[in-house]
């Protein structure tokens, strides 16, 4: 559990002088570490209404957690072969891949290409975005196997990293764009059908076989090359999971009388974890993040644990420092640039916790650059702590939902895939949440400090590249052995 004041630094970290700083800079540090820290009860109340918010989403009148069913109805085995190709389409580039699944158990060779998706498409009209799109599988294909009109069909998988609703895994109901794009008559739609008649009208050989989430394909290409593991997590721009549910478990799936032991890849799409408010403990710069959101009373969870949002909770706390406090943080300095809201972004907040000098010189830099404001040395202690504060409670919380999976599932030992930039990059992330998967499921201290824990938290494998192709080999598979359930169009499968 963490300490409340002042807390002693490790060793040569940088510290600022927090023991020496104002009585007003501590006071508001000890504030700041009542409202952020969660301690090890708050952990496990949490996760214990994750676990009920888990099962909701899977009834028939569901919950806050959607907890989509994505029609994977099966782990890999390591031993799946062929060629196939995935793409994928995020927010800035466009990604085209040739996975080959080879004779050798779990492995694979790749070539992949990206294609920058130009601003003007975002918010243009859908038939040049899909136009676009097919071009580049095009242009990619005649590369590497020459001439596009003489090939049969390539199984094709789907990368499409938007909130879409999946009755079949061929088909994607675009809820809402988001990443900037804003293109009319595409919400609401099956987006499938607009792609292929971009590909059929430039004779473009490629069959959709699977429209995957980059979660659900974080999942199976990190179980692809290790059997343990058994949960999908992003921990990026935003946060999501995956893992796999039998039929037998999901209500919401009884009118189709699957045999009860099925599984059932389910994306869990958990940012929107208690927008009722009941558990989560949200500050007041929680609450106005929320309000100034596209979406208030949405996306709760995530609002607190990802890499958009860290940034901005840190700005709204210095900016309120300066105008609201007994502290004067800043005082007689022009602040106009942190006034700007989502200036800062978690890589702010990474460089702040990556300043290893004594006296902080390196955040000192970062603030005279980015935001021309000169904090002092005690102010630099606090900025320090509110920094280490935002990660930490990050951390803790992102431990919540991989515990609730795990104690759903009744996983005692498992590894768990994550990928996204605040897992990867931002630092002590994943020494803090392994200290509160600890905390929450009563390991025992270990007894060797480079023993794995029982359930361990690994950088996963290419989910958006091979987890796409492996869904789509993944799904021919089932569909060639007469599992033809959410399938929309089996003539594309003959």
């Amino acid at each position: 559990m963490m300490r409340l004041g002042p807390k002693a630094p490790p060793s040569g970290k940088g510290t600022g002088s927090l023991t020496d700083a104002p009585k007003d800079l501590l006071k508001e540090t000890r504030h700041l570490e009542e409202l952020f820290t969660i301690d090890t009860p708050k952990l496990k109340e949490i996760t214990h209404h994750f676990v009920n918010e888990l099962t909701k989403g899977l009834s028939v009148e569901g919950g806050s957690i959607p907890m989509n069913p994505t029609w994977v109805m099966s782990r890999p085995t390591g031993h799946e072969t062929g060629t196939f190709l995935a793409l994928d389409m995020g927010g800035t580039n466009l990604r085209v891949c040739q996975v080959t699944l080879t004779e050798q158990k779990s492995e694979f060779d790749i070539i992949q290409s990206k294609y920058r998706l130009p601003e003007e498409l975002k918010t243009g009209v859908a038939e040049e975005l899909w136009g676009y799109i097919a071009d580049c599988l095009q242009q990619f294909i005649e590369t590497h196997h020459g001439d596009a009109s003489k090939m049969g069909k390539h199984p094709l998988g789907f990368t499409f990293s938007y909130p879409a609703t999946q009755n079949y895994i061929d088909e994607g109901i675009l809820q809402r764009w988001t990443k900037g794009f804003d293109i009319a008559g595409v919400e609401g739609r099956n987006v499938v059908p607009m792609f292929e008649a971009a590909l059929k009208q430039r004779g473009v050989p490629i069959k959709l076989t699977a429209l995957i989430n980059d979660t659900t394909g974080t999942l199976v290409a990190s179980a692809y090359t290790d059997p343990k593991m058994m949960i999908g997590c992003i921990f990026g721009t935003g946060c999501n999971a995956a893992y796999m549910e039998d039929c037998g478990s999901i209500p919401k799936l009884a009118h189709l009388n699957l045999p009860p032991d099925t599984p059932m890849g389910i994306n869990c799409e958990w940012g929107a974890f208690d927008n009722e408010g009941k558990v989560l403990p949200r500050t007041p710069y929680d609450a106005a993040i929320d309000k100034d959101s596209p979406r208030p009373g949405q996306q709760a969870f995530e609002k607190m644990i990802a890499g958009l949002y860290l940034g901005e909770i840190f700005r709204l706390i210095m900016v309120d420092l300066h105008d609201n406090s007994d502290a004067h943080l800043f005082a007689g300095q022009d602040i106009s640039k942190l006034r700007k809201p989502y200036s800062l972004d978690s890589s702010f907040l990474s460089a702040i916790e990556e300043d290893t000098l004594e006296d902080l010189s390196e955040t000192l830099d970062l603030f005279q650059t980015k935001l021309n404001i000169s904090p002092s040395r005690a102010e630099l202690g606090l900025i320090r702590r509110a920094a280490e504060l935002i990660g930490t409670r990050a951390a803790r919380l992102s431990a919540c939902g991989v515990a609730a999976i795990s104690i759903k599932k009744g996983y005692q030992s498992c590894h768990v895939g994550a990928d996204g930039s605040v897992f990867n990059k931002y630092p002590h992330f994943k020494a803090r949440g392994a200290q509160a998967l600890r905390q929450i499921l009563d390991w025992p201290d270990k007894a060797d400090p480079k023993e794995e824990d029982p359930i361990e938290i690994l950088a996963a494998e290419d989910g958006s590249g091979v987890g796409a192709a492996l869904i789509a080999a993944l799904t021919l598979r089932r569909v060639k052995d007469g599992n033809m359930h959410g399938i929309l169009h089996p003539e594309n499968f003959k």
